[in-house]
């Protein structure tokens, strides 16, 4: 038996459309992470359920976080500084940390970021490091990351009472 993963095309702009289905328009499971945030106040934003779990606030943060490194992976360069010190998870327990709309233009910006890098490699303008199955399981777990980070947000969400 062999143990050599089987030839896999990956066809033609499917890495975008993973990326919108996890952080965009065209979901076709519900709100994606863009559209769970979307509509969170910032008192809601800065809400937690008890003591020890996380409010949506550092939820967008760790998304972001996790978004800026598979840029990283993806791209083979260097992560740039992100918006916060620390590693993955952020305590925000209050818009005195970050602000609930730098939060979310933080977390738009690098989706942005990731899906313009996406593109490019695509069209040939630039070059990865990856295989082209690396790259794509990189970007399906980062969407798989969006996908269920927007089902805690909606909870998060209705269990504020919004």
């Amino acid at each position: 038996m062999s143990t050599t993963a089987p030839d896999f095309t990956i066809p033609h702009g499917l890495e975008p459309r993973l990326l919108n289905e996890g952080y965009g328009a065209g979901a076709w499971h519900g709100p994606d992470l863009k559209a769970a945030l979307g509509d969170v106040p910032a008192a809601v934003a800065f809400w937690r359920p008890a003591a020890d779990r996380h409010n949506i606030a550092e939820i967008a943060l760790h998304h972001a976080y996790c978004v800026r490194n598979v840029r990283a992976k993806i791209s083979g360069a260097t992560a740039e500084p992100f918006v916060l010190e620390g590693d993955d998870w952020f305590p925000v327990p209050d818009a005195h940390t970050l602000s609930w709309p730098a939060i979310q233009s933080t977390v738009e910006s690098e989706q942005r970021k990731l899906s313009t890098l996406v593109a490019d490699i695509e069209a040939g303008r630039q070059k990865s490091p990856l295989t082209l199955i690396e790259q794509f399981d990189v970007v399906l777990g980062v969407a798989c990351h969006a996908i269920y980070h927007a089902g805690q947000v909606q909870l998060l969400k209705r269990l504020a009472g919004e």
